[in-house]
């Protein structure tokens, strides 16, 4: 007869320990599939380095046009273009058209996810010694 060792995750527990009255209570509670949905999917906009910078200088900077973001961000227009309509899917930016030009801004979600993100990092108070 052969024995067999299995290794357990560290991440796992090695025996079933449910607390089975408060994991109801927080089942009953947890976030509904629909905002959990669209939560990831503003955090997913900002989790690129590009797209958390240009959002930045619309935060510091209000309403810019495209060309000026690229030039600030050191990208190439068509980059900064698809970076920009991704946060505007998202609801975090906005655009308007006037003539050839097109200018962005954040939003007023956009820029309250941009500051609780910088923040968390410990960002903002940089950005507050930089200006």
């Amino acid at each position: 007869m052969g024995v067999r060792m299995t290794v357990v995750a560290d991440e796992r527990c090695d025996v079933l320990c449910l607390d089975l009255p408060r994991a109801e209570e927080l089942r009953r509670r947890r976030l509904a599939a629909g905002v959990a949905d669209r939560a990831a999917a503003c955090a997913r906009a900002f989790a690129d380095p590009t797209r958390l910078s240009l959002a930045g200088s619309l935060r510091d900077g209000g309403e810019l046009c495209v060309c000026d973001l690229a030039w600030i961000s050191g990208r190439p227009l068509n980059l900064v273009s698809h970076h920009l309509r991704a946060l505007r899917h998202e609801g975090l930016a906005e655009s308007r058209r006037e003539g050839k030009i097109v200018f962005y801004s954040l939003t007023e979600r956009g820029a309250a996810l941009f500051d609780r993100v910088v923040e968390s990092v410990g960002g903002l108070d940089i950005l507050r010694m930089a200006r």
